[in-house]
């Protein structure tokens, strides 16, 4: 016989389930930080802190990855506080961005502010100061812009976890109606979770949508209703991707109405199978679309790989969505389904199944993901990406555990738990038969009382007739049958120690996703370790950038980076004495982690702009890995020469990069 697992009725247990929940993810999300940068500054030419002899006639930035500007993104302030940039930002070559300067700029201290969009959709904004001549006071506080941060930043976080949440709910559910638990179709409290994921994800897309032009702009909360914000958003990518999702959106509710309207009316056979399998395929597809308005604007959108890496996070997304949404629509099921619906323990089963496929596709994946976005051990403790993670790998560990529990439990409701299982389920039937007989008994005993009860009440007439054919009447007695069908369900669901214990991992289980979601939505608005690794190590190479030692000679450090595979790196230059006539010049390639690599060609160019000489190309020599070498270099004359550095990874993969420093 089909063993089933009957519904809880309404208690407190799932209201303190729902509070507590939402308290955890309140306190992660209150706690967590505005969006970090996740494209850095690791360059900048004149470089933070230094002081030049000579104004220099624009500013250049280096980013991690390729920005996006407008005519505000840079901004260069002097000693009081007035603009002294001119015309628009311009991209001069790869990740480097310059603005030209007014001329005749005088003495002091300059701030650079910068306020851009990385590619993977986050806001990046900060400033720093260099010096002419001397420093100098001056009235320029704080930090420049604050894009991604304050109020708006906080409620973009909000709409990130709830538009997850919603997805999950939403692909989630459904995949555990289709695969697991084909009945649950027609049961309300499934349909309102399910429906309750698209209306979330649907308004939480919306109000992303609406937050976006503040959220990248002037962090304002005021701005979030100036619609004219609201068309430079569309022409982004995080602005397409979120336009996608809303027409998604629209196929899912046909999906929606059709699995919750048309399939439950079906009858079991072929017509049902068919329709099963092209609500699958549907399903799948939708699915896959939603998770890829995520894919194609976030990290695995940029960085390496993404050919491989977008894939891979739509694989990902889909199987945290069967793994957590299909444990929500279960534990809905456990607590919430009618009595004559009760889910049984092979769709149990069944899901038990899917949940260890998805968690197989997460760890593989996530393993990639994890590669892809550290690029060393060392990152997992070094950076606050790799700290985040391992609490998600943490959770993921504890939920795996707790599921390993659940699948206890439901293997000794199915019966199969070992050699005794046949003696085990025989006892069940003789308990569930004596039950039964109890129940029989119980219900003839109260009809009896009842019928005595309604004739007593008829004997009270009216002087009308006899008070039998009252409604009010009817509709008491059909209340007090219920209440005692009621309380015979919930003997027999808390006499069950397997139905009990299920319920509980599965309660266990789902507390511990909802912290998950709240971890894995910091983690997505979390600066990649890899990068800040580069950026750090990119920062403490340009610390000592255009200086001029006591012997006269010139380091330069110039990262770089062409797109292509190990096209990342610092090139440094050093050429002594740096003074008119023949000089000595040495250069090293490093990656980002500071070791020598070596690169099929690498080109040195000096330019005297003020004086139009130039460029006279330098081809070094190669000495060793990572090291080229020329000798007598010749610096015809001293001045604010620029230095280009060409440098080539690979057949096609090549970049430009540059600084300007005083030779002479």
């Amino acid at each position: 016989m089909t063993r089933t697992i009957t519904p809880k009725g309404r208690n407190g247990g799932l209201r303190s389930l729902v509070l507590l929940l939402f308290a955890v993810a309140g306190v992660l999300l209150a706690g967590a930080a505005p969006a970090s940068a996740h494209a850095a500054l690791t360059g900048s030419d004149p470089a933070q802190g230094v002081v030049v002899k000579q104004a220099p006639s624009q500013v250049t930035l280096t980013f991690s990855e390729k920005v996006a500007t407008n005519d505000d993104s840079l901004r260069v302030l002097d000693p009081r506080g007035k603009p002294v940039q001119t015309g628009k930002p311009a991209n001069l070559s790869g990740t480097t961005y310059g603005i030209k300067l007014k001329s005749g700029l005088g003495k002091g201290t300059y701030t650079v502010t910068y306020q851009i969009v990385s590619a993977d959709s986050h806001p990046v904004s900060g400033a720093y100061t260099f010096s002419i001549g001397a420093p100098s006071p001056t009235v320029v506080s704080g930090t420049g812009p604050t894009a991604g941060g304050g109020t708006v930043g906080a409620l973009y976080a909000i709409g990130r976890y709830a538009s997850y949440a919603g997805f999950i709910v939403l692909a989630g559910g459904a995949a555990f109606v289709l695969a697991c638990w084909q009945r649950g179709a027609g049961v309300r409290p499934v349909q309102r979770l399910v429906v309750g994921g698209w209306l979330t994800l649907t308004a939480a897309t919306l109000w992303l949508l609406l937050l976006r032009g503040a959220y990248t702009t002037s962090g304002k909360f005021g701005d979030v209703f100036d619609l004219g914000l609201l068309g430079p958003v569309l022409q982004t990518k995080t602005g397409a991707a979120l336009v996608s999702r809303l027409l998604l959106l629209a196929a899912a509710a046909l999906f929606i109405a059709v699995l919750f309207g048309a399939y439950t009316k079906r009858e079991e056979g072929q017509e049902k199978r068919d329709l099963t399998f092209g609500l699958a395929i549907g399903g799948v597809v939708v699915a896959a679309g939603l998770a890829t308005s995520w894919a194609m604007a976030e990290h695995a959108s940029v960085g390496l790989q993404p050919g491989i890496a977008m894939p891979v996070d739509v694989l990902h997304l889909l199987a945290v969505a069967a793994w957590l949404g299909g444990l929500t629509a279960l534990l809905v099921a456990l607590y919430r389904a009618p009595a004559e619906t009760p889910v049984e323990a092979a769709a149990v089963r069944r899901f038990s199944r899917l949940a260890f496929c998805s968690v197989v596709t997460l760890v593989a994946t996530g393993a990639y993901q994890s590669w892809r976005q550290l690029g060393s051990w060392s990152a997992f403790t070094d950076t606050r990406y790799g700290q985040l993670l391992l609490v998600k790998i943490g959770l993921v560990a504890v939920m795996v555990a707790t599921a390993s529990v659940s699948r206890r439990w439901t293997r000794r409701l199915a019966g199969i738990t070992g050699p005794g299982a046949e003696a085990e389920a025989t006892a069940g039937e003789a308990e569930k038969a004596t039950e039964t007989e109890k129940e029989r008994v119980t219900t003839g005993a109260a009809k009896q009382s009842t019928d005595k009860s309604a004739d007593k009440s008829a004997s009270k007439g009216t002087g009308k007739g006899r008070t039998s054919g009252n409604p009010q009447r009817a509709e008491q007695l059909a209340r007090q049958r219920a209440a005692m069908a009621a309380a015979r369900q919930k003997r027999l669901r808390d006499g069950d120690a397997h139905r009990f214990g299920l319920r509980r991992s599965v309660l266990a289980e789902a507390g511990v996703a909802v912290v998950l979601l709240a971890v894995t939505t910091w983690l997505t608005q979390t600066e990649p370790g890899r990068t800040e690794l580069e950026a750090k190590a990119a920062t403490s190479s340009s610390a000592g950038a255009a200086t001029a030692p006591t012997n006269g000679a010139l380091t330069l450090d110039m990262p770089f980076d062409t797109g292509g595979t190990n096209g990342k790196g610092v090139v440094s230059i050093d050429l002594d004495p740096a003074g008119v006539g023949a000089n000595e010049m040495h250069l090293y390639v490093q990656n980002p982690s500071g070791k020598p690599f070596d690169i099929p060609e690498v080109k040195v160019e000096f330019t005297l702009e003020a004086k139009k000489i130039g460029p006279l190309p330098v081809t070094p020599e190669h000495i060793t890995t990572g090291h080229w070498s020329a000798s007598g270099v010749q610096i015809p004359m001293a001045g604010d020469w620029k230095v280009a550095v060409t440098v080539r990874t690979s057949d096609i993969d090549q970049v430009t990069v540059s600084k300007n420093a005083q030779i002479g």
